[in-house]
């Protein structure tokens, strides 16, 4: 591997552990953040909310930035936001400020971690599918050892000031590698820059549609595990926090090892087959799991093997269907719409839990899982998945 290529690896690597557990631990912290501001399910569900919409406004802008400017002034753009909205995580004591930081750090960080996904595709020619998954496994290093680290030692809202510093750290050791790795820049592919390809572009696209559906649906079942699941088991099933969150870090301990076993099988079946085979499977065991309740809970958890590969491979999906001079745009406009399901979810799903209960609104996210499935089939064609490789 050559030097720029290690440098770059070596970076994307520290700084994928730091976003993930910045992106985890919110859910692991919600139960002391109603205790600590005395807040109400629909104002703990805010603050999931406007962490998506915060999503949705930097992907949508952040995308095509990266594609007509400079590339690593717009990824150094988005880090910078994101570690500032973490400084500010370990300085403030308000609800108020912490919806800020919420928009801040969720949107920044998810731009960033997509800017590394579409980076790896064209610094690491030839074996973008097999690094893209190993950075996701790295990142869900992060992302498990933070939520079960959170569980375990959790006791207060001083312990979100102190895990946050540690993130701080981290996300400045990532940043100093990175400024030495030369980025590949809009038209050094030999394609020229995004001048002429713009969001109209993007939407004439049939794919488009379909996309955002599979993104969007798969985002709510994922998130709600991350999300809500240790405040269903805490408040609902009769767990304790350290209990709950064992299952929440199982499930994303499944996602941060598939993503290192399978990605040499993703490299072999290509990027339309491994959705439609691992979507299936875990579909199929996250419904058995939502359907048992908190007997199903390790059915559930297990099903994270299954979603390991399928975020990550989706956002390298997108290459399939859009040129190298927009894709960038392309998957931050069909990230960011798709992330709209997030928000109405969000918002919806704390008013869910105070009028049908929480042992309802625990199933919906399998049916969520259900039509992200019949998303892929109705965009893929359930033939995929004993076709050729692609």
């Amino acid at each position: 591997m050559k030097r720029n290529a290690l440098l770059a690896y070596l970076g994307f690597l520290v700084l994928m552990i730091a976003l993930g557990a910045s992106d985890a631990m919110r859910g692991v912290f919600v139960p002391i953040f109603g205790e600590h501001f005395a807040l109400s399910n629909t104002q703990r569900s805010l603050i999931i909310t406007v962490s998506y919409v915060g999503n949705l406004v930097f992907l949508l802008f952040g995308g095509r930035l990266a594609d007509t400017k400079r590339r690593k002034l717009a990824f150094f753009g988005a880090a910078a936001l994101w570690m500032g909205a973490v400084v500010s995580y370990i300085f403030s004591d308000s609800y108020v400020a912490l919806l800020v930081g919420m928009f801040f750090s969720m949107g920044a960080s998810t731009l960033t971690s997509t800017l590394i996904n579409v980076l790896t595709g064209q610094i690491f020619i030839g074996m973008s599918a097999m690094v893209v998954n190993t950075l996701f496994f790295i990142q869900g290093i992060g992302t498990t050892g933070s939520q079960r680290l959170a569980g375990m030692f959790a006791d207060g809202f001083s312990s979100w000031h102190w895990a946050n510093l540690i993130v701080l750290i981290l996300g400045l050791i990532g940043a100093a590698v990175l400024a030495f790795v030369r980025f590949p820049q809009p038209g050094s592919d030999g394609v020229a820059p995004l001048e002429k390809f713009g969001f109209r572009k993007v939407l004439q696209n049939r794919a488009f549609y379909f996309l955002v559906l599979i993104l969007g649906f798969y985002f709510i079942a994922e998130h709600s595990v991350m999300n809500w699941l240790v405040t269903t088991g805490t408040e609902e099933f009769g767990l304790s926090i350290d209990s709950a969150s064992g299952y929440l870090s199982l499930f994303f301990g499944g996602i941060m090892v598939g993503r290192l076993a399978f990605a040499p099988l993703v490299q072999k079946l290509g990027v339309k087959r491994s959705i439609l085979l691992f979507g299936l499977v875990g579909t199929v065991l996250f419904g058995v799991g939502s359907l048992l309740q908190e007997n199903g809970l390790i059915v559930l958890a297990i099903s994270g093997l299954f979603f390991s590969i399928l975020y990550p491979t989706m956002v390298m999906m997108v290459q399939l269907y859009y040129p190298a001079n927009g894709v960038a745009t392309a998957a931050g406009m069909i990230i960011s719409v798709a992330t709209l399901f997030d928000i109405g979810w969000n918002a919806l799903y704390g008013v869910l839990m105070d009028t049908i209960g929480m042992r309802t609104a625990y199933l919906l996210p399998a049916a969520a899982m259900v039509l992200f499935f019949l998303s892929c089939v109705g965009l893929l064609g359930i033939k995929t998945l004993w076709r050729g490789r692609e």
